[in-house]
């Protein structure tokens, strides 16, 4: 019985949280320029150098500072873009 309500709680975390994650931000006002990061030596095989990025929050940019992700193929980093709705930000991947 605990482990079905374990379960249950874990799906609508995971449900609020990919939701959460999914909205769409759109912002009227550009990005500043990024800033440079030298990229420390990589922690581990696999690593992939996600540079640091502007994040929209509080009603402005804040910067996030770049960092290593694990993972295999190539890492194309998230950049912002702008739309018919202003600008808003795509999350890198791995393809």
């Amino acid at each position: 019985m605990m482990l079905r309500k374990a379960a249950v709680l874990v799906a609508i975390v995971f449900a609020t949280l990919t939701t959460a994650a999914s909205a769409q931000v759109y912002v009227r006002v550009g990005p500043p320029p990024p800033r440079y990061e030298a990229p420390p030596p990589p922690p581990y095989r696999h690593a992939a150098w996600d540079p640091g990025h502007w994040r929209w929050a509080g009603g402005r940019y804040v910067w996030v500072p770049g960092h290593y992700v694990r993972g295999r193929g190539h890492w194309a980093t998230g950049h912002w873009a702008q739309g018919p709705r202003g600008w808003y930000w795509v999350p890198g991947r791995w393809m």
